[in-house]
């Protein structure tokens, strides 16, 4: 695995808005994961604008450095970089998610991650980590069988059906998708994935080619931003609200999302908001064509 400079590592810490420390330990890994999930969104924008970055442990960290965020392989591969290069013990593993109508499957459309820890005991104890799904999840899940609860929404940690000793984080019942199932066995390296991020990337079946989506949680809430539909989910139940100006729309990308579109062009922000403006445009039509 690739492993950072120092200059590198307090970069990508100053990114995230957190301190260097020196031992890895269980409450830095979850400081390291909460303030990831906070800064760095999961999203599509790059592959909708048509300008996808490679998905490389490198060109990940850079992307990451250079002020821009990803999708799945972006950010649980920089994020696992850093933590081998703060000295944890870091696992690759295939993953794939499950989404709605779907049947659970591991196709290495997502790559999943897992730290091991020692305990008081002087015993490893696995962790689950993932900071490449938005809202899932919002810190670090014990591998070990069971339900848990973090702000507004559920997870439950349970044996998988699709591959054998492989584990199932099953997402909330009301969110997104179903959950992500995660193969034990241990990869080096990320060649498995880039296929995948070609096809997510470059292909005309792909679901992100024509989707603006941009995810993000806090403790307490979690955000999705699809076209010009924000939906934010908190204890108190699900809020939608529909942007209906550029204006409207890039404030709330930049104070809710902390997306403030660096490296595009002016010109190029103008496009990004007609073809999500047109997209939401035929979106209503078709609801209201439906509805009659």
């Amino acid at each position: 695995m690739y492993l950072m400079t120092q200059e590198a590592i307090k970069a990508y810490l100053h990114r995230i808005g957190i301190a260097e420390q020196q031992l890895p330990s269980k409450e830095y890994l979850f400081a390291l994961h909460q303030a990831h999930v906070k800064t760095l969104t999961w999203q599509t924008v790059d592959i909708y604008a048509g300008k996808p970055a490679a998905i490389g442990f490198e060109e990940s960290v850079q992307l990451v450095l250079s002020g821009r965020s990803g999708y799945c392989f972006h950010l649980n591969g920089a994020f696992s970089t850093l933590l081998h290069s703060l000295g944890y013990e870091v696992f690759l593993h295939r993953a794939g998610v499950q989404p709605l109508g779907a049947e659970p499957r591991v196709n290495s459309f997502h790559l999943g991650l897992s730290v091991n820890l020692v305990n008081a005991h002087n015993e490893k104890e696995r962790w689950i980590v993932d900071v490449g799904m938005g809202d899932i999840p919002y810190e670090p899940l014990p591998l070990r069988y069971g339900e848990y609860q973090q702000g507004p929404l559920s997870y439950k940690v349970m044996e998988t059906s699709v591959v054998p000793e492989g584990w199932r984080l099953e997402h909330d019942p009301q969110a997104s998708f179903v959950g992500v199932d995660i193969d034990a066995s241990v990869l080096d390296n990320l060649e498995e994935f880039k296929p995948k991020h070609e096809f997510y990337s470059r292909s005309p079946e792909s679901p992100w080619m024509n989707i603006f989506l941009i995810r993000q949680r806090t403790a307490d809430e979690s955000n999705e931003l699809r076209g010009c539909r924000w939906s934010k989910r908190d204890k108190n139940g699900l809020t939608q609200i529909e942007m209906k100006s550029k204006s409207q729309w890039l404030d709330v990308l930049g104070d809710v999302f902390g997306e403030h579109l660096v490296n595009y062009s002016s010109l190029e922000r103008d496009d990004l908001w007609r073809r999500v403006e047109a997209s939401h445009i035929e979106w209503k039509a078709s609801k209201l064509g439906a509805g009659k």
